[in-house]
C-alpha cells in the first residue's frame, strides 16, 4: 500500500467525525460546496497538526521564541511531514515590500549587481575601471596558473617610536617577512640601522601557486593586501615580473571617484542604498495641486483655491488681491490662462505675499493640532520622487549596469520581458564563472513566476497592491524555488483571478512540487484543477452542520460515477447554469474616452446600462485598472483607488451612485457580524425583549446587546474573547474565562425563547435560524437574503474579520439587495464567485437579476466561465497581460464574443460549451 497521511476522527467545527487518506507525494483535491467543512479539514486539522509537530519536534530553547499551538479536535492522524500553508490573503501593508523582495529574486538580483556589475560615469557615460578582488583572483588564474607569485601590499612604518610601534604590531599579526631588493626579507633579522631607514615597503602576504584548488586562497590573501594596502596591491610573478593593482574606482576621463559596488548599495531598506530624499519609498507626499485648484478654468475672482474657501480662511483672499494689484495679475483671466511668472508668484509668493505654498508651510507648524493635521490630509498625495524618480536607490546604485540595464530598469520589465533578458544575456567567462549559482537562482525563479501566470507583474510593484490570488501564485512560485522535498503543502484555492487559459500553468507548477517528492493538498472549484488531481476528496453533501461529511474520496474516473456528489454532477456538466432568458435591451451608456493608466493603451470603452456588463481577459489584461481606477475613481475621485488617467467619462450623470462590492475586508472589529451588518440582530433583540421572563426583570432591547453596558460581559466586554498583550510578540487571542465565550452576563442567558438564549442564537447557522424564527417574517426576510447569495452557512455570530475575500463581497451584496438600494445605480463586483463552488455560482447568478429588476446596472470582473455565459454584454481586454494588453479584443453579447478567433476568453467559452449558440437568447445549447 501506498504511504499515506490518515485521518481518523476529525471533529474541528462542523467536521462530523470523519476519516479519511491523502497519499504521500500526490496532489489531493479537496472540493465541496461553500461552508462543507474544506477549510476545516485542509488549514485547522491537517496543517495545524504538521506545524504543531514540527514546532514540537524543536528543542525547548527554539520553542520559547514560538507560541504554542492547540492539537487540532482529531483522534489521530499518522504519516504526516512538516507543513507549510500558502493561503490565498495577502497579509502585507509595508509599501517597502515589492515582488521582487517577497520572491527573493531581488536578493539575488542585489547580489548580481555587486559582483559583476559594471559602473558608468554619468557625465562621461564611459565605464569605470577599477581593479577588484574577483577580478584579479581571475587574472592571476588565467595568466599565471601554476607558476609560483608573491602577493604584496604596500606599507608605511611612521617615525620615530610610532615607526616601533608599527613594527611590533605587524609582527604580531604574523607579518613578519618583507619584499627588499628583489627578494623575500624577514623583518627580525635585518639590522637595525636598516629598520630605522626603512618608512615605505612591500609586505608580503602570502607565496602561493596559483591553481583551482588554492582559488579560495589566493581570492583571502588578494583581499587582505587590499584592505592593509588601501586599495593598492601587487603581485611579483616567478619570473621577477611586477604586476601593480589599484581598487580606486574612477572615471579616466573627468577623474571622478566611484565606490565599489556592494550588496547593500542596491538595498532601498538600507541607508547605504535608499534614495535619500524618499528614504527608499519612490514616492513623496507632498500638495496635490489638483486638489487645491480643482477647476483651474476659474478666475481669481471666482476664488479657486479650495483651501482658501472655507469660513476661517476667505480673509487670505484680501492679501492674494493686495499681490495682485501690485504684481499685475490680472483676476478676469481664468487661472489656467496666466503666465507661468504669475502662476509661480501665486504658488510660490513674492516679498510679503507668502503665496500658497507659504500657507501650507505655515499650516504644517501647526500640525501638532488634530484639525490641522485632517485638513493638510485633504490637500494632501503621493507623487513621484524628484530625485530618483520612483527608483527608491541613490544616483550611485543607478551607475551600476549588466548588458546596459542598471538595477532598477530591470525591475521595471514585466517578469515576461525580464525571462527574456536573462536568457539572451551575454558576458564574460569570468563573471559567468563568479555569478553561474546566482544567475540559475534568478532564472529559475522567474520562470517559476511565469509558468504560474504572473508574466505580467514587474519586480518594483507593490506586494500590498497585489490580489489575494497573486500574492498566493508569488508564494506558490518561492515555494518551487526552496527546493524542499518530503513536505506538506497546502494550498488555498490557488486559482483564484486565474483566466481559464491559465489554469494549466498553475496546475504544471502544482505538479513540480509533487515531483520535487512534496505531498500537496489544494482546496478548490475549478474543474481543471480537479481534474488534474491524483485523489479527490469531496465534502458535503450541504454547508454548516448540513455539510462536514465525506461524500466521496477516490480518482476522477471514480468521482464521475458517483450519483450522490454535487462535484461529480457539476463535473459531468449535468448542470450548466439557470435557463436561458430574454436578453435585456440597453438603457444608456457609460463612456470613457481615453483610457491610459498603466498598461491601457487610451482605449475607449462604451458601458451599457440596465444590464450585467462582465469584463473580461487574462490576467494582467487590464480589467483592474479599468473598472477601479478608472470607473469607480473617475467617479469618486482619489479614495479607496488612485485616480486614473482618462480624457472624459460621459453618462454617470444617468446613475445616481456607483457602488464597489469587492473582496476587501468589512472590518477589523470583533463585534462586527453577519446579523449586525444585515441589521437582523436588532429584531432579534426586540423578540427576546418582549418575552414575559424580559418583562418581569425590566430588560430592554439594549440590555441583549454586546456593544453596550448593560448586559454584556463586562470581563470582554461582549467581544467573547480577550485579548493578551504579549510585548514583542504577536497579541494571542483566548476565550473569556468569566463568560466561557458566550459574550452576556448569566442573568441576561436566563431569558429564554423556545428554550435558546441570545448566545445560543448567535451560535446558529443563518440556515438554522430560518427555521427558527420561521414565524417571524421580518427577521428570515433578512435572512434568507444571505442564504440568497451562498451564505446560509455562516452563523449569526461569527466575527466579520475571519470571512473570506469571496464572503465579505457576497455579505456586501446582500446588505444592498437587502436595503434595497434607491434610485439607479452603477454596482461593480471584483471576482464574485470566488471561493464558490460551481453549484453555489447558480445561486449566486439568481442575485443579479433581483439587482436589475430594481433598475441598477452591473459591471462584473470575472473569469467563471458559467457566470461569463450569463451576461448580457462582455468587454474582453487583452490580448495578452502586462504591455501586451491594455486593448479591446472583442466586446458584444455572447454570439459576438464566442465568434471571435484570437480571444482567449471566446476560445475556452466554445470549449467549454460547444458552437452551437440557440438562437434570440443567446446562449449556448
Amino acid at each position: 500500500m501506498e504511504p499515506s497521511i490518515e485521518i481518523r476522527g476529525a471533529k474541528s467545527h462542523n467536521l462530523q467525525n470523519i476519516s479519511c487518506r491523502i497519499p504521500r507525494g500526490k496532489i489531493t483535491v479537496i472540493t465541496g460546496v461553500s461552508g462543507s467543512g474544506k477549510s476545516t479539514l485542509a488549514f485547522d486539522t491537517l496543517f495545524a497538526e504538521g506545524q504543531r509537530r514540527f514546532v514540537e519536534s524543536l528543542s525547548t530553547y527554539a520553542r520559547q521564541f514560538l507560541e504554542k499551538l492547540d492539537r487540532p479536535d482529531v483522534e489521530s492522524i499518522h504519516g504526516i511531514p512538516p507543513a507549510l500553508a500558502i493561503e490565498q490573503k495577502n497579509p502585507v501593508k509595508n509599501a517597502r515590500s515589492t515582488v521582487g523582495t517577497a520572491s527573493e529574486i531581488y536578493d539575488y538580483l542585489r547580489l548580481l549587481y555587486a559582483k559583476i556589475g559594471e559602473v558608468f560615469c554619468p557625465h562621461c557615460q564611459i565605464k569605470v575601471t577599477g581593479d577588484t578582488v574577483e577580478n584579479v583572483t581571475e587574472a592571476i588564474l588565467e595568466g599565471h596558473r601554476g607558476r609560483r607569485i608573491t602577493i604584496l601590499s604596500p606599507a608605511e612604518l611612521g617615525k620615530g617610536e610610532e615607526a616601533q610601534i608599527r613594527l611590533q604590531e605587524l609582527i604580531k599579526s604574523g607579518y613578519y617577512r618583507i619584499w627588499e631588493n628583489g627578494g623575500v626579507q624577514d623583518l627580525s633579522s635585518l639590522p637595525q640601522d636598516a629598520l630605522q631607514n626603512l618608512r615605505t615597503f612591500d609586505l608580503v602576504i602570502d607565496r602561493i601557486i596559483p591553481t583551482e584548488a588554492h582559488r579560495s586562497r589566493l581570492f583571502e590573501a588578494i583581499q587582505v593586501a587590499f584592505q592593509r594596502g588601501g586599495g593598492k596591491a601587487g603581485v611579483v610573478t616567478e619570473e621577477g615580473e611586477r604586476l601593480s593593482f589599484h581598487r580606486s574606482f574612477s572615471c579616466s576621463r573627468c577623474g571622478r571617484g566611484f565606490s565599489e559596488p556592494e550588496p547593500l548599495l542596491f538595498s532601498f531598506n538600507s541607508p547605504m542604498g535608499a534614495c535619500p530624499t524618499c528614504q527608499g519609498f519612490g514616492r513623496i507626499i507632498g500638495i496635490d495641486w489638483a486638489k487645491v485648484i480643482p477647476d483651474p478654468r476659474k478666475t481669481l475672482k471666482q476664488r479657486p483655491f479650495a483651501p482658501w474657501n472655507t469660513p476661517s480662511n476667505e480673509e487670505l483672499y484680501d492679501y492674494l488681491w493686495e499681490a495682485c494689484r501690485r504684481y499685475r495679475i490680472p483676476t478676469q483671466v481664468p487661472f489656467e490662462e496666466l503666465s507661468p511668472a504669475q502662476k509661480d508668484i501665486l504658488l510660490n509668493g513674492k516679498g510679503e505675499f507668502f503665496g500658497l505654498k507659504g500657507f501650507f508651510e505655515w499650516m504644517e507648524g501647526k500640525r501638532y493640532k488634530v484639525h490641522y493635521r485632517v485638513f493638510l490630509s485633504k490637500y494632501r498625495a503621493y507623487t513621484p520622487c524628484p530625485t530618483c524618480q520612483n527608483k527608491r536607490l541613490k544616483p550611485e546604485a543607478l551607475h551600476v549596469r549588466i548588458a546596459g540595464k542598471n538595477i532598477a530598469e530591470l525591475c521595471d520589465m514585466s517578469l515576461s520581458e525580464l525571462q527574456a533578458f536573462f536568457r539572451d544575456l551575454a558576458i564574460k567567462p569570468y563573471q559567468k564563472r563568479v555569478a553561474e549559482r546566482l544567475l540559475r537562482e534568478i532564472t529559475q525563479r522567474i520562470a517559476f513566476m511565469n509558468e504560474v501566470g504572473l508574466g505580467y507583474l514587474t519586480l518594483s510593484r507593490q506586494t500590498r497592491t497585489l490580489s489575494n490570488g497573486e500574492y498566493q501564485r508569488i508564494t506558490l512560485a518561492r515555494a518551487l524555488g526552496s527546493a524542499l522535498t518530503e513536505t506538506l503543502y497546502v494550498l488555498d484555492e490557488p486559482s483564484i483571478g486565474l483566466h481559464p487559459r491559465d489554469t494549466h500553468r498553475l496546475i504544471r507548477a502544482l505538479e513540480g512540487l509533487k515531483k520535487a517528492g512534496n505531498t500537496v493538498v489544494v482546496v478548490e472549484h475549478d474543474p481543471d484543477v480537479i481534474r488534474a488531481a491524483d485523489r479527490i476528496l469531496d465534502l458535503g453533501p450541504g454547508a454548516g452542520r448540513q455539510g462536514g461529511r465525506i461524500v466521496f474520496q477516490g480518482d476522477l474516473q471514480s468521482l464521475l460515477k458517483d450519483g450522490e456528489s454535487i462535484t461529480a454532477r457539476c463535473l459531468r456538466e449535468e448542470r450548466v447554469g439557470l435557463p436561458p432568458k430574454p436578453r435585456r435591451k440597453p438603457k444608456g451608456w457609460i463612456t470613457i474616452h481615453n483610457a491610459r493608466q498603466h498598461n491601457l493603451k487610451g482605449i475607449n470603452v462604451r458601458i451599457p446600462l440596465g444590464m450585467m456588463v462582465c469584463i473580461t481577459g487574462v490576467s494582467g489584461a487590464g480589467k483592474t485598472t479599468l473598472v477601479h481606477n478608472i470607473l469607480y475613481a473617475g467617479a469618486h475621485g482619489n479614495g479607496a483607488f488612485e485616480k486614473g488617467a482618462f480624457d472624459s467619462i460621459e453618462g454617470l450623470d444617468q446613475v445616481d451612485e456607483v457602488i464597489l462590492i469587492d473582496q476587501s475586508p468589512i472590518g477589523k472589529s470583533l463585534r462586527s457580524n453577519p446579523a449586525t451588518y444585515v441589521k437582523v440582530f436588532s429584531d432579534i433583540r426586540d423578540l427576546f425583549a418582549s418575552t414575559r421572563e424580559a418583562r418581569r426583570n425590566h430588560l430592554r432591547p439594549r440590555h441583549f446587546s454586546f456593544n453596550t453596558e448593560g448586559g454584556r460581559c463586562e470581563a470582554c466586554q461582549g467581544a467573547g474573547i480577550q485579548v493578551l498583550e504579549m510585548q514583542f510578540l504577536e497579541d494571542v487571542l483566548i476565550t473569556c474565562e468569566v463568560c466561557e465565550g458566550k459574550r452576556f452576563r448569566p442573568e441576561i442567558l436566563k431569558i429564554l425563547y423556545r428554550d435558546r438564549n441570545i448566545s445560543e442564537v448567535l451560535s446558529m447557522t443563518v440556515d438554522e435560524a430560518m427555521a427558527f424564527f420561521s414565524d417571524h417574517s421580518r427577521i428570515v426576510s433578512k435572512l434568507q437574503i444571505l442564504k440568497d447569495v451562498g451564505l446560509g452557512y455562516l452563523t449569526l455570530g461569527q466575527s466579520t474579520n475571519t470571512l473570506s475575500g469571496g464572503e465579505s463581497q457576497r455579505l456586501k451584496l446582500a446588505l444592498h439587495i437587502g436595503e434595497g438600494a434607491r434610485g439607479k445605480n452603477l454596482f461593480i463586483f471584483d471576482e464574485p464567485t470566488t471561493g464558490l463552488h460551481m453549484a453555489d455560482v447558480e445561486v449566486l447568478l439568481a442575485t443579479f437579476p433581483k439587482l436589475l429588476a430594481r433598475g441598477h446596472s452591473l459591471v462584473v470582473i470575472e473569469h467563471n466561465l458559467d457566470l461569463i455565459r450569463h451576461a448580457d454584454h462582455i468587454i474582453d481586454l487583452g490580448p495578452e497581460g502586462g504591455e501586451s494588453g491594455g486593448r479591446i479584443v472583442v466586446e458584444g453579447d455572447l454570439e459576438t464574443v464566442m465568434a471571435h478567433p484570437t480571444s482567449f476568453t471566446a476560445e475556452f467559452l466554445r470549449k467549454r460549451f460547444g458552437n452551437t449558440i440557440s438562437g434570440q437568447n443567446g446562449f449556448v445549447s
